[in-house]
């Protein structure tokens, strides 16, 4: 891979290069990783948190809509502010402001200001992942640009597959209130690396009074409400629900706004134009085919473990921190050296086959599954994260326009954030409608009179007649209710593993359509037999 720091330093690149890179590196590392800590906490700690704010499982739901929707709404404008205020201001008062918030949340008893709260420290932490590729960008010399954005491009399956682990210790050990001070002491010192590892750059005046506000506002808002649509779908019956519907249809009337808005102002902020690319178009593509797929392992599995073998997170995140995590640390510098070698579509069709051959193991599903039955299963699914994200985003800013860049910035947003939180929602939804229709045709089969269910209620019956014989009979029937329940839960999940199969095929597909990238920083540079046979054919190679 070339490694000329002269050379054209690519999209998002005004900046000269920081003093003191290392601290810019550390500060994409944190910030990256809080995001997503931070939202995998909250998420999966949820039911502890409803328990210490004494909330109603309606209450927990919507605080959870409202500090990841908060994220959606800001994610999308990080870049231009950043390029138009500097990194300096847009990371290093909001870093600050995030730590304060964090400190108070726990204390704080009324739900109204809980949820006020919750939406300030969304948009707060919604800033902070945006931003670390235009550190990379425009802080570091080019030889820098793969290790560091393997650090942000990571940092996804690394959350997915630690947070478990991290909310079981916290929650019996530091106290749930952990879920928020983690960020008391990550953020400043963010916010401190962020202003050692990058310049002081002036506010662009002239970009700030060509501002499209408006566009922004549309754009932010219009998808999340969206999200916020589909996330409480699942709780409130869909199409049965008026604040479903209002929400969904809320959301698509202002992201037509959006459009139409981007096509009348005279300097769009994220014109849909940037998005006619065959190979920037289709890498969006997949980079939300990516998130739907990595969902056996952010909920299937960790699901399954909670529903049927009835584990707690510290648990079942023992499993997840042991074969998916851990192995980050020798996948992500393969995934470093493979793509300074061979082309992105190789490793990205490697990686997605890795999500196929896993999903399809886990369609061998049963309830007598324990949690190292899921071993293989998740080191898979580790392979396919380092092998497929990574070169995705290579992909992309390979074939970027770096006049673009801002407007390339605002939709990968849109898809790696949003993609991944609506994901969640559809994929809730989706395993809650295949158990409703399992439970239903294995009650069928159960038929009043039917010689295999009277045999084992007698049996059942009889088990229980030791306990007590008044209540044998009932406690019987409630047992084998209690056996179809279990069994449609272990068919949902099956077929949960298929939709994920199925989606990483079609990610294969997706990728053969993709052409190969114009020559630049990130092209690969052949070695052994074919570099040898490049050379003798008077090829330069770097």
């Amino acid at each position: 891979m070339a490694e000329n720091d002269d050379a054209d330093r690519g999209p998002l690149s005004r900046g000269g290069v920081a003093p003191q890179p290392l601290f810019a590196v550390a500060a994409v590392l944190l910030g990256s990783f809080l995001a997503n800590f931070d939202s995998r906490l909250t998420t999966v700690g949820l039911p502890d948190l409803r328990g210490a704010f004494s909330l109603s499982f309606d209450e927990g739901a919507w605080l959870s809509t409202a500090g990841i929707g908060s994220q959606i709404f800001i994610a999308p404008a990080v870049a231009w502010l950043a390029t138009v205020f500097g990194l300096r201001r847009v990371l290093g008062i909001p870093s600050l402001a995030y730590a304060l918030i964090s400190l108070i949340i726990p204390f704080v008893h009324d739900y109204p200001t809980l949820l006020a709260l919750s939406v300030v420290h969304g948009l707060l932490l919604g800033t902070f992942v945006p931003a670390t590729l235009m550190i990379v960008f425009r802080n570091l010399p080019i030889r820098w640009w793969l290790p560091a954005i393997s650090i942000y491009s990571i940092r996804v399956g690394f959350a997915l597959d630690t947070s478990t682990s991290l909310v079981g210790f916290y929650v019996e050990h530091l106290g749930w209130q952990w879920l928020y001070w983690q960020g008391v002491v990550i953020a400043p010192l963010m916010g401190l690396m962020v202003y050692l590892g990058t310049p002081n750059e002036p506010v662009n005046r002239a970009l700030l009074r060509e501002a499209d506000w408006g566009g922004m506002l549309l754009l932010g808002a219009g998808v999340a409400m969206v999200y916020a649509g589909l996330d409480q779908g699942n709780r409130l019956d869909w199409l049965g629900s008026g604040t479903v519907m209002a929400l969904l249809a809320s959301g698509a009337a202002l992201l037509a706004a959006f459009l139409i808005n981007e096509s009348l102002v005279r300097q769009p902020w994220a014109h849909v134009n940037v998005l006619f690319s065959r190979n920037i178009g289709l890498g969006l593509v997949l980079i939300l085919l990516y998130t739907l797929t990595s969902l056996s392992n952010a909920s299937l599995v960790p699901n399954f473990l909670a529903t049927i073998t009835l584990l707690r997170p510290e648990q079942s995140g023992v499993l997840l921190l042991a074969y998916g995590a851990l192995p980050m640390f020798v996948l992500v510098p393969l995934s470093i050296w493979l793509l300074r070698h061979f082309d992105t579509r190789t490793v990205v069709i490697a990686g997605f086959a890795c999500f196929a051959a896993a999903n399809l193991w886990g369609t061998q599903l049963t309830h007598d599954w324990a949690r190292e039955d899921f071993a293989g299963i998740v080191l898979l699914q580790a392979i396919g994260q380092a092998l497929t994200l990574l070169p995705l985003i290579i992909t992309l800013l390979s074939n970027s326009d770096p006049s673009r860049a801002t407007s390339f910035a605002a939709y990968i947003q849109i898809m790696r954030l949003g993609g991944a939180e609506i994901g969640v929602a559809l994929m809730g939804t989706w395993l809650r409608v295949r158990e409703q229709v399992h439970s239903f045709y294995l009650g069928q089969n159960l038929g009043v009179g039917d010689l295999d269910v009277v045999r084992i209620l007698k049996q059942l019956t009889d088990q229980f007649a030791a306990h007590g014989t008044g209540t044998a009979q009932a406690r019987a029937v409630g047992t084998l209710a209690g056996f179809v329940q279990r069994e449609a839960n272990v068919l949902a999940y099956i077929d949960g593993f298929w939709l994920c199969f199925w989606l990483a095929v079609a990610a294969l597909g997706v990728v053969a359509l993709i052409t190969r990238a114009p020559p630049g920083p990130f092209t690969p540079a052949p070695f052994g037999f074919a570099k040898t046979v490049l050379r003798k054919c008077g090829v330069q190679v770097t």
